[in-house]
């Protein structure tokens, strides 16, 4: 076969592009190709590929959905703290005469992974999983607004994960960062197939965000339950509406930055190089405006959740509902404001260092707001230590740190000398795990019950817990240690003997965080093993506050039997306080959503047109694009999008709630 055919058909795809020489990266690939098989066979053996198919891959049910995002989340969290392991034994060995066992092509791409796969696939599924599975149960609608979109954005989410997860085997990752800085990541410098894997990679998984970010705004504006007006909202939704609205706002800005880095890439058109009239700060400029937003859109829904949780386990109204709400919504406007203050070291005057160090600092304010607010909850509340819980008081320890010293960088002067240091690696996986990541875990154990009907197994989360809070602070006090002596972040080789013994120290913190890791995975085998010991069959495991708890756990297909009304904040609370009684009689035809199995072929479709752009076959992007097109068009024609559950089955559903209600009563 002659070579232009071969190019014509596989690009730049050869040989070369597999790792058969690296024997870390083959024994992954082998172990993760045995792994897929054993999985494949297991799901033929038992039969499951039609279930999964017509219950899960093809559904639009928002709490199915939600499911989906969590467990995406978890996978990639195995793959993103690998990567962490990897780079803390490297800096834990690589002092001196010894190089460590990375080399600079390889560590370069391994800390660009971890940023990338950390915040983008697990930290954005897991935040958008629960938003997807709690908004519509708390404010008592049946489903999400555009339903096909939610399960569409599902899996193009899970289509940018395949990519990233692609790169490890096949040809190489970006060098350039999490956010590939250019010129760096620019065709000169970064010539291989890492940015466009980074690029294509985050542009399909940013449409799903996007498309989900306006699917949840207007769930929430649109279908709240009647008497709910908006300051009746629990303060969860509240934080996934404000979330949803800086989605919206940011991630447009991100789509338009890669997509002019793929035009440099891909045309030569010169936007963000020097040469050709481009300029690498507009490349800055643009993608902050996207990337700090972004870590609030994290931590925005889990300050909702610890909202929640500090109300439901402290048995009294959250203190300062009003007051949480603005510090919302000021949270929200001032995401925009802070991003300035990565152009500190930019050459400009003292007038606007100032301006943006002060507007850095003034959004600690609504935060500290909140966390008061949590704390005079508890004030002569009866606190139950539930697992939750305990993840809400360790966050606010946790996250205080990291707050003040994000607060630290906002001051200029400060800022020249530690954010290229190992202090500012510190400070925001202090606020990332310490905040958003404790705050997964505490919707994770809280909501748990709701999904499946049975609580997660307290012993085995005690130990997560504990290894995680103290492992946490074994990987990154070490950090800011360093980051104080100057020691610049990014290198993978050290020459001063001295500084071994804090690297040292932060990889046992790591692995004690493995142990955490490991231990919450055994948690959810050991929960689901003693699901009848665990089981809870009122629908309200740890006496709810909010409208999610008034229905049965897993909630029926349709969520509520009549629309609920509305008549106070915390809407169930209310409703037990006043004796309100179930419906029985009266029901009616259900009007619910149809499955639907294009979201998973677009989710495809666009897995295959990424990898093309990325290897240049032109060709399969063709027919790829083309793919996409005509399956969307077919998708509009489709009609066939709904069905009415009858009323007589509604009916024996709710009849058997009741039943399983007098059971549990009478049992209590």
């Amino acid at each position: 076969m002659s070579d232009t055919l071969l190019k014509t058909i596989f690009g730049r795809l050869t040989l070369e592009s597999f790792p058969i020489h690296e024997p870390i990266i083959l024994g992954t690939f082998i172990a993760v190709m045995l792994g897929g098989i054993a999985l494949v066979g297991a799901i033929t053996y038992f039969k499951l590929w039609k279930w999964l198919w017509t219950e899960w891959f093809t559904s639009v049910d928002h709490k199915k959905v939600g499911i989906m995002y969590m467990i995406l989340g978890t996978v990639m969290l195995l793959r993103g703290f690998s990567d962490a392991i990897m780079m803390r034994a490297q800096q834990a060995m690589a002092f001196g005469a010894n190089e460590g066992y990375l080399n600079a092509h390889h560590y370069d791409q391994v800390f660009t992974a971890h940023g990338v796969i950390m915040i983008f696939f697990v930290a954005m599924p897991f935040v958008t999983g629960i938003m997807n599975y709690v908004v519509p149960l708390q404010i008592g609608a049946r489903d999400v607004s555009f339903p096909f979109l939610n399960n569409f954005s599902f899996w193009m989410t899970a289509a940018g994960a395949v990519i990233v997860m692609a790169s490890l085997f096949v040809g190489e990752f970006a060098r350039t960062g999490w956010l590939a800085m250019a010129p760096l990541s620019g065709l000169d410098y970064s010539p291989d197939v890492g940015v466009d894997y980074y690029v294509w990679a985050l542009q399909i998984a940013g449409v799903g965000t996007l498309l989900s970010g306006v699917n949840l705004i207007a769930t929430i504006v649109k279908m709240r339950a009647p008497g709910m007006t908006m300051f009746k909202m629990p303060i969860f939704t509240w934080s996934a509406l404000v979330t949803n609205v800086l989605i919206v706002a940011a991630f447009p800005v991100l789509t338009a930055v890669l997509a002019m880095l793929s035009l440099d890439r891909y045309v030569g058109t010169h936007f963000f190089t020097n040469t050709g009239g481009g300029n690498p700060m507009m490349y800055v400029n643009l993608i902050w405006i996207w990337g700090h937003p972004e870590v609030y859109i994290l931590i925005l829904p889990a300050f909702g959740v610890f909202s929640e949780v500090t109300s439901t386990f402290c048995g009294k109204r959250l203190f300062g509902y009003t007051s949480m709400v603005y510090a919302l919504l000021v949270i929200c406007i001032l995401a925009y404001l802070v991003w300035l203050h990565h152009f500190f070291t930019m050459g400009s005057g003292a007038s606007v260092n100032s301006f943006f160090g002060i507007t850095t600092m003034i959004i600690s304010i609504p935060t500290g707001a909140k966390i008061f607010n949590w704390l005079f909850t508890m004030y002569k509340g009866r606190i139950r230590f539930e697992l939750p819980m305990m993840w809400t008081v360790a966050f606010m320890l946790t996250f205080v740190i990291g707050g003040m010293t994000g607060v630290l960088l906002a001051v200029p002067p400060a800022d020249f000398q530690l954010h290229n240091s190992l202090f500012l690696v510190a400070h925001f996986h202090n606020v990332i795990i310490g905040g958003v990541l404790f705050g997964m875990f505490a919707a994770i154990n809280y909501w748990f019950p709701k999904a499946f009907g049975f609580k997660l197994d307290p012993w085995w989360g005690k130990v997560s817990f504990w290894s995680w809070v103290v492992g946490f602070w074994v990987a990154f006090t070490p950090l800011y240690v360093l980051g104080l002596m100057g020691v610049t972040r990014r290198l993978r080789h050290f020459d001063d003997p001295s500084l071994q013994i804090w690297f040292i120290i932060a990889a046992v913190g790591v692995a004690m965080i493995a142990v955490g890791i490991a231990a919450f995975l055994i948690q959810i085998y050991v929960s689901f093993r003693d699901r009848e010991r665990l089981r809870d069959w009122t629908g309200d495991p740890w006496d709810g506050r909010s409208l999610e708890w008034a229905t049965s756990s897993p909630p029926p297909a349709y969520n509520f039997a009549f629309t609920p009304v509305i008549h106070d904040l915390d809407a169930y609370y209310d409703m037990k306080t006043r004796n309100a009684e179930r419906p029985l009689t009266g029901f009616r035809d259900i009007h619910m959503p149809k499955n639907t199995g294009t979201g998973i072929i677009l989710g495809g479709l666009s897995v295959a047109f990424g990898l093309s752009m990325i290897w240049y076959m032109w060709w399969l992007s063709a027919l790829s694009f083309a793919g996409i097109l005509a399956v969307s068009i077919f998708h509009t024609f489709n009609y066939d999008r709904d069905f009415h559950i009858h009323a007589d089955e509604v009916e024996r559903t709710e009849e058997e709630r009741t039943r399983i209600l007098a059971n549990a009563a009478a049992g209590a």
